[in-house]
């Protein structure tokens, strides 16, 4: 690439798309739960035509600017292609517009959105200096780089930025501008220089979030709004799966991929065919088994406030409140007109979430603390689990983590100062009652498609 002759070019119009966050509170599994039969479970499905029969996950571009805001613009109109300077230098190789676009299709779209608009910032700091962004030197670079770490950047946005101008630099001899050795030398620099400083208590009290969802607003679930119901079940199913958003996003409610027991009282869950995970391709044949939590008969008033907070139910009531008018096999869908029953995005489903959240504290009359995020279910959820006595490798098989490294490094959080709950989510038992330590629930098992169900 360095020897290519330069070409002369217009700057890209930066993707300004928002980038949906996210992310089994504990996946709480129980040697005595029984599961879903075999023959639900298997069903024999084709993938090829669950993928023509499921609605694609629409999971590009920025939500439609709105009172609501529920709604992804239609295609074609958010999320570009690929990086307009990359595409350039790949064409001066000689390739093909269809190699190149398959070429750029390697990284996520939320990804090149990320690059598009890094690489912008870029380009404007050359423009202001009069320098050729995709030509420019080391020590430009490495001056860009070091005016970030002095505006108090952290060292995980900086790399962002140095992936960006090294997908849209022409390189240095052969190599891209990460890999030149003074670039690779300042980013060790730089990573010393700022340290990671992650939370290693809970943003939020789950306890009081769960005992929340058990009462008023959010109970009776046949009286309450479908807003407040849409937002119960979405933060229910995040907590009891510790699921990306973008996982919970890519369920369905077609047939082949969400299935009930004949009882109720289990669902399995099926992401659409055609979505590809974060992990993948390592959890792209996943199953999500749910059972009920402290289901009827109850033996008490406390069990029957617990089974508020059953993901099985909540979602059994969404998919009826929504069947009538939904226009999407998509799990959720907007419950405001004029778009009711139409697919939502990533960004949107992230906004019930901590909706859901925010309001379960207004509810106790509390003040929800600022900066919520819906991806710190994950942490939150997996480390109540862990603090119940579910194993690591469980955890992190349910939370599709490949390795316990990222679980112990990123997301583990300390739950022990908080009081005990009766599991993930038995954390809203109420403080009046002593508190027992009890068995953790069969809310959650998971299996893949080929290796058959985990033990437990």
């Amino acid at each position: 690439m360095a020897q290519s002759a330069p070409v002369c070019f217009s700057s890209p119009v930066p993707d300004n798309s928002l980038i949906g966050q996210g992310e089994r509170a504990g996946p709480v599994s129980h040697s005595d739960s029984t599961q879903v039969a075999q023959g639900t479970m298997a069903g024999g499905d084709n993938s090829s035509v669950i993928r023509r029969a499921v609605a694609p996950s629409r999971s590009h571009g920025s939500i439609v600017p709105s009172q609501r805001g529920d709604l992804p613009p239609p295609p074609g109109q958010g999320g570009s292609l690929g990086l307009a300077r990359e595409r350039t230098n790949l064409n001066a190789l000689g390739l093909s517009p269809r190699v190149v676009a398959t070429i750029q299709n390697a990284r996520a779209v939320s990804t090149r959105s990320l690059y598009g608009c890094k690489w912008h910032v870029f380009e404007g700091w050359c423009d202001g200096r009069g320098l050729t962004s995709y030509q420019c030197s080391v020590p430009d670079i490495l001056c860009f780089l070091q005016d970030l770490m002095e505006k108090g950047r952290s060292f995980s946005t900086i790399k962002v930025y140095l992936a960006a101008i090294s997908a849209c630099h022409v390189g240095f001899e052969g190599s891209t501008v990460g890999q030149h050795p003074l670039i690779r030398r300042f980013m060790k620099g730089a990573r010393r220089s700022l340290p990671v400083i992650r939370r290693t208590v809970p943003e939020w009290d789950l306890s009081m979030v769960l005992e929340a969802l058990s009462q008023h607003p959010f109970e009776p679930l046949g009286s309450i709004s479908l807003k407040l119901l849409s937002f119960k079940t979405a933060l229910l199913l995040a907590l009891a799966s510790a699921k990306r958003v973008s996982e919970l996003h890519a369920l369905s409610v077609h047939p082949s991929c969400t299935k009930f027991s004949l009882s109720g009282d289990k669902v399995s869950l099926k992401p659409n065919p055609a979505f590809m995970p974060k992990c993948f391709p390592a959890f792209t044949s996943e199953v999500l088994e749910l059972s009920a939590f402290h289901p009827p008969p109850f033996t008490s008033l406390e069990d029957q406030r617990l089974n508020a907070l059953c993901p099985v139910r909540a979602l059994q009531a969404y998919m009826t409140r929504t069947s009538a008018f939904r226009k999407s096999d998509q799990l959720f869908v907007s419950w405001a007109p004029p778009h009711r029953g139409s697919p939502i995005s990533k960004q949107r489903l992230s906004h019930w979430v901590v909706g859901a959240i925010t309001m379960a504290y207004e509810a106790k009359g509390v003040q929800p603390p600022r900066g919520i995020r819906a991806h710190s279910t994950r942490g939150l959820a997996a480390s109540w689990a862990l603090f119940r006595g579910v194993s690591l490798q469980d955890i992190c098989s349910a939370a599709s983590w490949a390795s316990p490294h990222t679980f112990v490094r990123y997301y583990r959080l300390d739950v022990t100062r908080t009081s005990v709950a009766h599991s993930v989510l038995g954390a809203g038992v109420s403080g009046s009652r002593e508190r027992k330590p009890a068995q953790i629930p069969g809310t959650l098992r998971q299996r893949r498609m080929r290796a058959g169900p985990q033990p437990s």
